[in-house]
């Protein structure tokens, strides 16, 4: 195996895996989020940060990036943090 070692060690249980799978599988859902929930599941299985991010359409630093704040939050850790800015005139 060539390059880096990297000390992000992405593990779930069954519980988050299958949440994140319902996630997927769900029709109406950010697509960011199903990006993000898509790359957890290939690094809890094993894949390399470089074939993840291909694989899902992510840079590798946005996937080392969403992987740090999982381990750290877990499934929190994957939305969006509050932007600053105007609230929204009209609602959604």
């Amino acid at each position: 195996m060539r390059g880096r070692k990297t000390t992000l060690k992405v593990v779930m249980d069954e519980e988050t895996r299958a949440i994140l799978v319902g996630w997927l599988r769900r029709q109406k859902i950010e697509v960011g989020l199903a990006k993000r929930a898509w790359a957890m599941i290939l690094l809890a299985e094993g894949e390399a940060f470089i074939h993840v991010a291909k694989q899902v359409g992510l840079a590798e630093r946005h996937v080392r990036k969403w992987a740090e704040r999982f381990i750290k939050k877990g499934i929190e850790g994957l939305y969006d943090k509050p932007r600053p800015g105007r609230k929204p005139v009209f609602s959604p």
